[in-house]
């Protein structure tokens, strides 16, 4: 019998072809089972923008009075950093708003910020929102409206449907207050603003306020060496009641290289207000601050925090922070959002720097692809226990929706390894517990005193 060379070709490549393909992998049991043990494991959410109930919006005045709207939780969310979303009516009527909205969504399909918050919908309320009727729109805002009614329904869906512990929360609103909201949060210092220190006229919000800080603790600032002090004073303050590191979200505002500036050339900058000085003066002197402050951050032993990549993105590359990195050794730098999209970047920076740790925060809001991408590439150059994550939003169905789509990525991306051989599926299971959880109370060991899970 003779058989053509091309069914030959054919038949040899399929010999060759992965037992499991990419797309096929959550069909598999290895993917189940890592799933699994993933869903199971209580996560430490090392950064989240939770803020006190009263507070979540934007709230939506309806025909049943003022609330959280499936708009709010649409327009709380990433989606309309990239994509329209249709305002609320003047008339209050979700018809109103569905009857134009619902039209919003059909060039967002395939975007994380469209994507991430669709297991949230699914799992919470039953709705398949890439099919959703105008009867089961209007059913999903009343049953949102109610569950915002008290907070109840933001506690259950965090700790029991979400499975989180413990969430760090970046309270950028009131960045040298350290209170907390809710029994499963935990505080951090933002320093964003206090590198911009030159001169007290920069700032208008008692609760952002280095002077007004200074003030409260009665220490008098005219000189370079009183607001470093006072800066000291701030750091210890905010791991005294409770902070467990620092953070920098400086990438929206500037460039993250940061100049090694001399204290002098600082003191001449200090005391003056903006309108007599330079954009370079403006900006040695926040170089100045920022290498104080990553000083600050081994001496108070708190993990600087700090946003790298998808902000001002000609300057967030995370390569920026090498210099910075490399002078201090004894500071635990933690690279947010894997620098997206120098994923790889942020890799080689974490092998080459044991004092660096990869935060996969918001990574797969941004692109499911590439975050699966990350933690393959990551795992293979980068210890285990110096990666992790975060969901990076602000309410229950935002913060479910990001946990339970890192948790897929995350147990896709094992899962590969695991098919391919390249990892045993025990190994897979621990890494995936260590990411979750294991990895953030290593590196904040205080967490450990408000663990609340037995």
């Amino acid at each position: 019998m003779r058989i053509s060379i091309t069914f030959l070709l054919v038949f040899q490549g399929c010999l060759f072809l992965p037992a499991v393909r990419a797309d096929d992998v959550k069909k598999t049991g290895v993917y189940g089972r890592i799933k699994a043990s993933i869903d199971a494991v209580p996560a430490i959410n090392t950064h989240d923008h939770l803020r006190p109930f009263e507070q979540i919006g934007p709230r939506d005045k309806t025909e049943r009075g003022e609330g959280i709207t499936l708009r709010t939780i649409w327009a709380g969310s990433y989606y309309p950093w990239i994509n329209s979303l249709e305002p609320w009516p003047q008339d209050g009527s979700f018809e109103t708003w569905w009857s134009k909205a619902q039209h919003n969504f059909a060039n967002a399909k395939a975007t994380s910020f469209y994507r991430y918050l669709l297991p949230a919908f699914g799992d919470l309320y039953d709705v398949d929102f890439d099919t959703i009727t105008p009867e089961q729109a209007r059913s999903l805002n009343d049953k949102i409206f109610e569950n915002y009614k008290t907070d109840k329904w933001l506690r259950e869906v965090i700790t029991e449907r979400a499975n989180i512990e413990l969430m760090v929360i970046d309270a950028y609103w009131r960045r040298l207050d350290f209170t907390t909201d809710y029994p499963f949060t935990v505080a951090l210092c933002n320093v964003t603003s206090v590198v911009r220190g030159f001169h007290s006229s920069e700032f208008n919000d008692p609760l952002d306020d280095p002077y007004a800080f200074a003030a409260r603790h009665e220490m008098a600032i005219s000189s370079l060496d009183d607001y470093l002090a006072v800066l000291d004073r701030l750091v210890a303050t905010a791991r005294k009641e409770g902070a467990i590191c620092l953070k920098s979200t400086l990438a929206y505002l500037r460039t993250l290289r940061f100049e090694n500036i001399s204290k002098e050339r600082a003191a001449a900058i200090f005391g003056k207000p903006r309108k007599e000085l330079t954009a370079q003066d403006i900006r040695d002197f926040e170089d100045f601050i920022m290498w104080r402050l990553v000083e600050l951050s081994a001496k108070h032993d708190l993990p600087f925090q700090i946003h790298t990549g998808q902000a001002k993105i000609q300057g967030s590359n995370p390569m920026l922070l090498v210099e910075l990195i490399e002078a201090n050794p004894k500071t635990k730098f933690v690279l947010f959002h894997g620098g997206f999209p120098w994923v790889g970047e942020t890799g080689v920076i974490a092998m080459r720097f044991r004092n660096v740790w990869i935060d996969s925060v918001w990574l797969p809001t941004l692109s499911y692809t590439m975050a699966k991408r990350a933690y393959q590439e990551w795992l293979e150059a980068v210890p285990s226990n110096r990666i992790m994550w975060g969901s990076d939003t602000g309410t229950a169905e935002g913060i479910y929706g990001a946990t339970e789509f890192t948790r897929r990525c995350l147990a896709e991306a094992l899962a590969e390894k695991v098919i391919r051989g390249e990892l045993r599926e025990d190994d897979a299971m621990r890494i995936g517990r260590q990411i979750m959880r294991e990895n953030a109370i290593e590196l904040f060991p205080r967490l450990k005193e408000r663990l609340w899970r037995k």
